[in-house]
Formats: structure tokens, C-alpha cells, sequence
């Protein structure tokens, strides 16, 4: 049996990554569940965890520091492909973001990054779209204070 591959295609800068030491902790029809430590540590992001939605079009990450501290949840907007031939799923990075921190402010960031790309004709219009109805979906999951019902799908498989 094949094991699930999930790559991170950026579009700014241009990149399809393999997250091969990703450990898939859950994965149904609906989301999936992964653990990692940081790609290129930083002095405070050290670990976290994912929840990809997959029909929702957001992935929601905890991350953490060396010290197993929350740093902040970092929601990012994507879309994905899956190939069920190879068991893979390339998941893109829609290039705008929310920041969760512990206290509860709410940061959107890299808004100009969409409007980058549509001026470089790196994403297409129905790109740019499709992201933001995302982030609005989210905002208004946050904005409703029904964070924590998106939080709970992804804490149930931290002590995994």
C-alpha cells in the first residue's frame, strides 16, 4: 500500500516542495491531520500542526516554539490537487493569510502578494477570486467566534 504524499506548491516565491518528513496523523474524504517540525527553523517557530479542509479551502496550522509554547495559529489559504493514481495531494498556497495569536488578535497578511501575482500573471483572475471568497468564509468562521470548533479538529490529535 502506497503511502499519502503531500507537496506545498508556493506561488510566490515559485516552489513544489515535498513535505516528506510530515508525519498524516488523520486523513478522510474531509481533512487531514499532520505533525512537522519547521522546514527552515526559525529563532521562534520550532514545531506544529496542520488541518488541511479540504473542501473548505483552508489549512489551519498551530505552530509552536523549541519550548512547546504556542507561538500562534497561522491559517493560510489554499487549494489543492489530488492524484489518487500516486496518492498525492499538491496543496497551493492561495498567497493570503490569517495569524491567530494566544490573546486573541486577529492579523489577515500578504493581501498585496495577491495582487502581486495578478500583476505578474503568476495566478489568474479565478485564482485571486477563489482565494479571497476563501478568506472570507474564514474571517466569518472567526469573526462568528466559532474558531474553536475549527481548533478542536486539529488539538484532538496532538498527544498522537
Amino acid at each position: 500500500m502506497s503511502q499519502t504524499q503531500l507537496y506545498r506548491k508556493r506561488i510566490i516565491p515559485e516552489e513544489c516542495i515535498l513535505l516528506k518528513d510530515d508525519i498524516i496523523l488523520y486523513q478522510d474524504a474531509d481533512m487531514i491531520v499532520t505533525k512537522w517540525r519547521a522546514l527552515k527553523p526559525k529563532k521562534d517557530l520550532h514545531h506544529g500542526f496542520s488541518c488541511y479542509f479540504l473542501k473548505d479551502g483552508f489549512k489551519i496550522s498551530k505552530f509552536y516554539c523549541v519550548d512547546n509554547s504556542l507561538l500562534y495559529w497561522y491559517c493560510d489559504i489554499i487549494s489543492h490537487t489530488y492524484d489518487p493514481q500516486n496518492d498525492t495531494y499538491i496543496f497551493t498556497d492561495l498567497l493570503a493569510d490569517v495569524i491567530i495569536y494566544p490573546d486573541g488578535r486577529v492579523k489577515v497578511v500578504d493581501l498585496d502578494e495577491i495582487a502581486d501575482a495578478l500583476s505578474l500573471g503568476a495566478i489568474t483572475s479565478e485564482q485571486a477570486q477563489d482565494a479571497l471568497r476563501k478568506l472570507n468564509k474564514l474571517l466569518s468562521v472567526i469573526y462568528r467566534n466559532e474558531f474553536d470548533s475549527i481548533k478542536i479538529n486539529l488539538e484532538q490529535f496532538e498527544d498522537q
